[in-house]
């Protein structure tokens, strides 16, 4: 049987877990932040925040050579706490919020999918949390 790669990536964000939370969940701030470098963009997201609730974002180039659907299903939603969901390829994703002193820790766990390097997926995902990070913290 073959064993699952995790990859785990996280941030301190500066902020109440409130508004990490609404920054993370809400379309309007997703397509803000939703990106792993200045020439990608995400043009649209949905995001059906509840247990068996679907969501999907469109990563596409800022050029226009390319662009593909980041989707699934959330199986487990605790609001300010964590958002448990399968991806439409099958793997999993864990997000955890947790209050800290300093403002919220942001961990994501995810299933490495089998046609990338892993570290070359932790730097990808790493930066579009630190995207996340930099948007979040300048949120009024």
């Amino acid at each position: 049987m073959e064993t699952k790669t995790l990859i785990t990536v996280q941030a301190s964000i500066a902020a109440p877990v409130e508004k990490v939370w609404q920054a993370w969940t809400q379309p309007q701030h997703i397509t803000q932040w939703n990106q792993a470098s200045p020439d990608w963009h995400c043009p649209k997201a949905e995001n059906d925040l509840r247990d068996g609730g679907k969501f999907s974002s469109t990563m596409a180039a800022r050029d226009g050579s390319m662009s593909f659907d980041f989707e699934g299903t959330h199986a487990k939603v605790e609001q300010h706490k964590v958002i448990e969901s399968a991806m439409s390829d099958g793997r999993t994703m864990k997000v955890q919020f947790a209050s800290t002193p300093n403002g919220t820790q942001v961990t994501e766990t995810f299933e490495a999918e089998g046609e990338n390097p892993v570290e070359m997926q932790r730097a990808g995902w790493q930066s579009i949390l630190d995207s996340f990070k930099h948007y979040t913290e300048k949120l009024k």
